[in-house]
């Protein structure tokens, strides 16, 4: 046991001290590359491996992003951060608060609105892609107008020192484990169509199962997340994408007052809350031809990031004993906790 122990101790030693040369050197630097053969490696979805960093799964390019984030970020009080794991409703809910925090400089009815030219992900940087790729204009320690709006699919445990520290404030949306799943794979195999062949479904499935996918295992993010939403209420709003589709004016009106600017008797009265609820949904987004024809500044076509934007498709995909493997697991990792999905 104690051998054990000293062997795990003396491991996290030599990872901390790989972290620290990777930050003083530039791109997949040689060191960068010995911290890679260090980390547990599995077989990735779209990048060749993924590696196991502080409990969570990572490309190579996100855990190079997420190095320089954490060592150099640094968070303001009145930062929004807006947490997902994959394809869990993040391009709405970019949408949804980045409309809802602006809507004074912006009006909604305007036929100059950002969102009508400009995909969500543009709008709300990944921090952990905008530290790895250098191409990316937008810069996280700009002189964004306050409050700054980023975004992010890390685990609570990868974020900065410098957020965990400050007053900023996180929402955290999650979904159905079933239709998390089959969006991904969906979403995924869009990209590899075009230069590699697919994953099987029933191979990604059992990746998915086992906590193999970018920022997996999925139970433990959403895990992670929902006890700092009942730890600190005042800092992190844990929504849920089902519920927000049922009832988009209760849990807009939430994500007002959770971050200080709620909507005036006169806005509710007008319609603007519904106006915002309209221009963000999937059927307006989908339809726009920024989201059509163009492409993100990383170069990633934006109509990949729409399909159906549905509740219950993997209905559609999914046979029994798969649904009864992701149901067992979800209720096994949730058990205690109080949340149910």
């Amino acid at each position: 046991m104690v051998t054990n122990v000293s062997k795990e101790r003396k491991q996290r030693l030599q990872t901390s001290n790989l972290v620290l040369k990777c930050l003083e050197e530039n791109g997949f630097s040689q060191t960068f590359k010995d911290l890679l053969s260090s980390l547990p490696k599995a077989k990735g979805w779209l990048s060749p491996h993924l590696y196991n960093y502080q409990g969570f799964w990572l490309t190579a390019l996100h855990l190079q992003g997420t190095l320089s984030f954490q060592h150099c970020f640094q968070a303001q009080d009145s930062d929004i951060l807006l947490i997902t794991s994959p394809k869990s409703g993040t391009i709405w809910l970019k949408a949804m608060v980045f409309t809802l925090i602006n809507r004074m400089t912006h009006p909604i009815l305007s036929q100059e609105h950002p969102l009508l030219t400009i995909n969500p992900h543009d709008l709300v940087p990944f921090l952990e892609l905008n530290y790895a790729q250098e191409k990316n204009p937008i810069s996280p320690n700009s002189s964004l107008t306050s409050p700054r709006l980023y975004s992010t699919h890390l685990p609570y445990v990868s974020l900065p020192e410098s957020v965990k520290n400050t007053k900023c404030k996180i929402i955290y949306m999650c979904r159905n484990p079933k239709d998390t799943f089959v969006s991904l794979w969906h979403y995924i195999s869009k990209l590899r169509s075009q230069d590699s062949k697919m994953i099987p479904f029933e191979e990604a499935f059992d990746m998915f199962c086992n906590g193999l996918t970018m920022a997996g295992p999925f139970w433990d993010h959403v895990l992670n997340y929902w006890e700092k939403s009942l730890e600190m209420p005042q800092r992190v709003l844990f929504l849920k994408y089902e519920d927000v589709k049922e009832q988009p004016f209760l849990h807009l009106r939430r994500m007002a007052e959770f971050l200080e600017c709620p909507f005036s008797l006169e806005e509710e009265e007008s319609g603007l809350v519904n106006e915002i609820i309209k221009l963000c949904s999937f059927e307006n987004l989908s339809n726009l031809e920024v989201n059509k024809s163009g492409k993100t500044l990383f170069g990633n076509d934006n109509r990949v990031f729409f399909r159906k934007g549905e509740v219950g498709d993997w209905k559609n995909h999914l046979t029994t004993e798969m649904v009864d493997r992701l149901n067992q697991i979800t209720e096994d990792k949730f058990k205690g906790s109080g949340l149910k999905l």
